[in-house]
């Protein structure tokens, strides 16, 4: 077949796609503060939606309102596709900006996304901005949206979409095509739910099976009966776990009575991995779940400084171990140098069986039966690495008693001895610690970082000093 010549090339697709992106940095590289709304809106509704909601993010981000401006002068389902791709907080408070100017042209942008996007955008809104909003929406969207906002942002029901294809099992496969033709759904879907006269699902039938079965057929005939759902409760950790461990494409949810409520895809999924996967590495240090680069200093203030309170106490613990062996840190000022390298390696032996359990809790790796096995096994590795590390202090202190004369090659003993512990305990403390995190219901990833190094400084400072302490005659 000979190529259109009209057609255009993936040569030509990229090059417009950069003559776009140039037009854009043109049109945000002025510095005297201005710039060309109605410009860098036609600029930008010939981005990727992708690149879009970078920009818009770039514009919010260096003037609060701009971006609201640029959405304004863009065609409604081109802003709504933008908007729904931005990082979050920035799009709620783009959302709140367009509530502010016009909640009627608001609610409009929000009534062409997908009814999943849209209720993710209001459980973002303040009370009173989404009262606002609600009410102004159409009313087949607000009844979609409404039905979404029930549901816990964090469950299955909250991020599911419920713009799918569903047909009757009585239908021919005539009327079936004919109901996907007229019907508004994902363009990417692949198959279409099939539901009795009660909207009990019953089964699935590929689109594929649809076009190549007769006319006349009944749909339950070719339809595939078996179908896997999940509830509308179910959290979305564990939504993204089932996607993982059965390599599903598409998830329906079903309430009690497998009546159908919507659908979870596998690009759903994707999100809720990168989000989880982020949160539960600001929660080990502290940081809020929501926090992201672009957050208000307010936010940042109070999801941060609650854990540095708390961090504050925690480490104030190695200091009263500290302060114990004043005099003995006084005698022999080489402990000093010493302790806080024990300390170190003890809170990065930690830190790596933290690392590991937190990802065989994720992967759901952890079962109850396994737990004391792997908690024996990560602290004969701490123990291990504890000798050989050990051994390795050790030997360098003997080396300095023997070229400087600044230590005695018996504190390296009693070094290697210290050593050997405080990686023990870090590594216990270590895979303990998220255990007993989620034993207590708490997220296992909460401040772990903050309470692990509690534990090996303390531990590493009291083992240490209390070795050097009650062998100090030996020592000195």
């Amino acid at each position: 077949m000979t190529p259109d010549p009209a057609a255009p090339t993936s040569t030509e697709d990229s090059s417009n796609e950069s003559q776009v992106e140039r037009r854009v940095a043109e049109l945000l590289a002025h510095d005297d503060g201005e710039i060309d709304v109605t410009g860098l809106a036609e600029a930008v509704a010939q981005q990727d939606p992708a690149d879009a909601a970078d920009t818009l993010e770039t514009i919010e981000t260096r003037e609060e309102g701009e971006a609201a401006e640029v959405i304004e002068e863009m065609e409604e389902n081109v802003a709504a596709d933008a908007l729904s791709h931005m990082e979050r907080h920035l799009a709620v408070s783009v959302l709140e900006d367009l509530i502010d100017e016009d909640s009627a042209y608001a609610a409009k942008i929000v009534s062409f996304m997908a009814p999943d996007d849209a209720a993710d955008l209001l459980q973002g809104l303040p009370e009173d901005y989404r009262s606002r909003l609600l009410p102004k929406l159409p009313h087949e969207a607000a009844i979609k949206v409404r039905h979404l906002l029930r549901y816990d942002a964090q469950s299955a029901g909250g991020m599911m979409n419920t713009d799918l294809w569903a047909i009757r099992d009585t239908m021919t496969v005539r009327d079936a095509t004919e109901h996907i033709r007229n019907s508004k759904t994902a363009e990417d879907a692949t198959h279409a739910f099939v539901v009795d006269g009660h909207n009990h699902l019953v089964g699935l039938a590929a689109l594929r099976r649809l076009l190549l079965a007769q006319p006349d057929e009944r749909v339950e005939s070719i339809m595939e009966r078996d179908v896997d759902a999940i509830p509308p409760t179910l959290d979305r950790e564990e939504v993204a776990r089932e996607f993982d461990r059965y390599d599903y494409a598409v998830l329906p949810v079903v309430d009690e009575y497998r009546r159908l409520l919507g659908v979870v895809t596998v690009d759903d999924v994707i999100d809720i991995i990168r989000a989880e996967q982020t949160e539960d590495t600001q929660r080990m240090v502290g940081a809020g779940a929501e926090e992201g680069v672009h957050s208000s200093l307010g936010v940042k203030f109070r999801s941060r400084f609650p854990w540095l309170c708390v961090n504050l106490v925690t480490s104030s613990m190695g200091a009263f171990v500290v302060s114990r062996f004043g005099g003995l840190i006084g005698e022999l000022a080489i402990l000093a140098a010493i302790m806080p390298v024990i300390a170190n390696q003890a809170g990065n032996a930690g830190q790596q069986s933290l690392a590991v359990t937190l990802r065989g809790i994720v992967l759901d790796q952890v079962r109850t039966e396994r737990v004391s096995r792997m908690i024996g096994r990560e602290t004969l590795v701490g123990f291990v690495n504890g000798v050989l590390a050990g051994l390795i202090v050790g030997t360098a202190i003997a080396v300095l008693e023997f070229f400087l004369g600044t230590a005695s090659w018996r504190l390296g003993i009693v070094a290697a001895i210290a050593m050997s512990g405080a990686l023990t305990i870090g590594t216990l403390t270590g895979t303990s610690l998220p255990l007993l995190m989620r034993r207590l219901g708490f997220d296992p990833a909460t401040a772990s970082t903050i309470f692990l190094t509690m534990v090996t400084d303390t531990m590493s400072f009291l083992v240490f000093l209390g070795l050097a302490g009650a062998l100090w005659k030996w020592v000195e």
